[in-house]
């Protein structure tokens, strides 16, 4: 019997999914002063994965993948977007 305690540990881990892909929803974009960042959101219990996966050139990675997050979080939380917000009205 023991001897299948890791086999059947094993069966119940492959039928979990940890990818990411498994939980997107469509994109969502959002207006800055800098120009539109294309967010992937995940599920509104997951927004530590949010992220930008377009944006304008004159913005950096970082702040573009926070600008996500905190979409990510309002989402989630049913709050109100800001109208043409900044970067840095944006940064948590």
């Amino acid at each position: 019997m023991i001897k299948f305690i890791p086999a059947a540990a094993l069966v119940f881990l492959a039928a979990c999914s940890i990818d990411p892909k498994d939980y997107e929803s469509e994109p969502v974009t959002v207006e800055t002063a800098a120009g539109p960042v294309v967010c992937q959101l995940y599920t509104k219990n997951i927004v530590r994965w949010d992220r930008a996966i377009q944006r304008p050139s004159t913005m950096s990675v970082e702040t573009a993948d926070q600008i996500c997050l905190n979409e990510g979080l309002r989402e989630k939380n049913g709050s109100a977007r800001p109208g043409g917000a900044s970067e840095s009205d944006l940064a948590l």
